[in-house]
């Protein structure tokens, strides 16, 4: 029998303790061994573009995912798809996820994580750029492992702004407050997050300070941009797979094949200092990955089966 988990299934599955801590583990162990995968885009007539990222592998899980995803800016969602679930025993299929939720939760807690550890000690000013799914995840993980007390939001959609600010902010939470720019989050943050669509640069070398830490999570294909080439020659760049990462990442641009990232997994386990002072500028710069697909539903499928939730066929039949 395979199990169906729909978004909301996914949503209530998931624990963001337990995904931040397989996450940190999933890093530490790429860094030991770098897990095979591949990442496949195509473009397809008209705005869209269909990728593919498998297979998803950690060494401790006894099975493997396979992502399919359909990417369209301009539709609501923008993203939609499907995560299978594989027995490594039998290939069996053991699950089919709803795609857009479970990608919301693993990029949004592993940037989540990676923001923690190299923005500055005691950093608590974060701006939003893009306040979707995926900002709503950093900022509920990110709140698990430092005091937010500020919260800047700017979203192409005013009122998308204002209801994450009312959301994440006031009474228990950060002050809140909503802007019209990139640059105006920049100019009141000490963490930045850009989670958008852009293909032009949003942030330019000129629109931050020494100490500040952005994490650019929109750039996972060719052809868009968050950060201004000059940001990222200033700053210290560590991202999760450096030959992703200029292949459809943030380094794709031809002017910047000599710069040198670090990869996270290395700064977890020590190999690279990461942030190495309290004025140097630092960017988390990820594509996303297939082992964080399994990761994810795995935690999911384990608790949808001790819990008795989602909708069990028989595709064969």
């Amino acid at each position: 029998m395979t199990l169906i988990l729909t978004g909301s299934d996914v949503a209530g599955l998931l624990d963001t303790d337990e995904m931040l801590r397989v996450l940190r583990s999933g890093f530490l162990a790429q860094a030991e061994a770098q897990a095979p995968g591949l990442r496949v885009r195509a473009d397809l007539p008209g705005p869209g573009t269909a990728t593919a990222l498998l297979p998803g592998l950690l060494p401790a899980i006894p099975a493997y995912t396979v992502k399919i995803n359909a990417k369209f800016p301009e539709a609501v969602p923008a993203l939609c798809g499907v995560v299978c679930l594989h027995s490594l025993d039998d290939g069996s299929l053991l699950a089919v996820l709803d795609s857009a939720s479970l990608t919301a939760w693993r990029t949004g807690l592993a940037a989540a994580l990676a923001s923690d550890v190299l923005a500055a000690p005691g950093a608590a000013a974060l701006g939003v750029v893009g306040a979707g799914a995926q900002a709503a995840l950093v900022m509920a993980g990110l709140s698990r492992l430092r005091t937010i007390t500020r919260l800047t939001v700017t979203d192409l959609v005013t009122a998308r702004a204002r209801q994450f600010a009312d959301r994440h902010g006031g009474p228990g939470g950060p002050a809140a407050q909503v802007v019209s720019s990139a640059s105006e989050v920049a100019a009141a943050s000490e963490i930045i997050l850009l989670a958008t669509w852009s293909r032009v640069p949003l942030l330019r070398l000129a629109d931050l300070r020494p100490g500040q830490h952005v994490t650019s999570l929109g750039v996972d294909e060719p052809g868009k941009a968050e950060l201004g080439p000059d940001v990222l020659r200033a700053a210290t760049v560590v991202v999760d797979h450096e030959d992703l990462a200029r292949s459809a990442g943030a380094l794709a641009p031809e002017d910047l094949r000599d710069l040198r990232p670090a990869a996270f997994g290395d700064v977890l386990a020590g190999r690279h200092p990461g942030r190495s002072g309290p004025a140097e500028l630092t960017v988390y710069a990820p594509v996303g990955l297939p082992w964080q697909d399994l990761a994810a539903a795995w935690i999911a499928y384990q608790a949808a089966t001790a819990h008795g939730r989602g909708l069990a066929v028989d595709l064969l039949a």
